[in-house]
């Protein structure tokens, strides 16, 4: 079946430009777009996508704000975020918000293709370089309250699961967290799914930034171990 996927970005050309260049892919179908964040509840209505190519800049109601609501709702489609590292702090907001992560405007269409499709097949998009920036850059040292509030929500974790939402936080994949844990990649996928509704995340993005809120030392350590995914 054909990923089906909706351009949210207010330049013309730009949208353009992606449609020209995804559509081409045979199994990705661009089945609507729009030019600001306030059309995208009736756009997600019309035509139910798998995901959502977003912008963050936009006039009325912004890629955020957009992406923010649109993760509230059942059934949410995968956002994937388009940015630049000039707006790394509503990168990080996206990521927190639910985005599945994030392309630069500048990266290579077969990237960009190959982004689509981890998103869709539920893989977050995080890679090892964009996440030290992020890190260095924006995460910073949380709040004392967010820092204790992180810390409490891992508390509520069984002593297993605590142990692999900090491999995630590490930025280990599966297979590398179940030879680090000595169990099975089921098993640890099973753990991961545990962890997810334990503390209503969304994706391993969000594990990864409690961990970091919970230990910024941690955190930047995790960051820098690779991808998230």
């Amino acid at each position: 079946m054909s990923i089906r996927l909706i351009i949210v970005d207010d330049d013309p050309l730009v949208r353009t430009g992606l449609t020209f260049m995804l559509g081409g892919a045979d199994d990705i179908e661009i089945v609507g777009e729009a030019a600001d964040g306030a059309e995208v509840p009736a756009l997600i209505e019309r035509t139910a996508p798998d995901v959502v190519l977003m912008d963050i800049r936009m006039p009325a109601v912004d890629g955020l704000t957009a992406t923010e609501a649109l993760r509230r709702r059942p059934d949410a489609p995968e956002v994937l975020v388009l940015t630049t590292f000039h707006a790394d702090e509503q990168v990080l907001r996206a990521l927190r918000a639910g985005a599945a992560g994030f392309v630069l405007k500048d990266t290579p269409p077969a990237e960009i293709v190959t982004a689509v499709r981890r998103v869709a097949a539920g893989d977050p998009v995080l890679s090892p370089a964009v996440t030290r920036q992020l890190m260095t850059h924006v995460a910073g040292a949380p709040t004392e309250a967010r820092r204790d509030t992180a810390a409490d929500r891992l508390g509520s974790l069984a002593e297993r699961e605590r142990e692999v939402a900090l491999a995630v936080g590490r930025g280990q994949s599966n297979a590398e967290i179940a030879a680090g844990l000595y169990m099975s990649v089921p098993t640890v996928k099973a753990h991961v799914s545990r962890i997810l509704a334990k503390l209503g995340l969304n994706n391993r993005v969000q594990i990864a930034l409690v961990v970091h809120d919970a230990d910024p030392a941690r955190g930047g350590d995790a960051a820098r171990g690779g991808d998230v995914r």
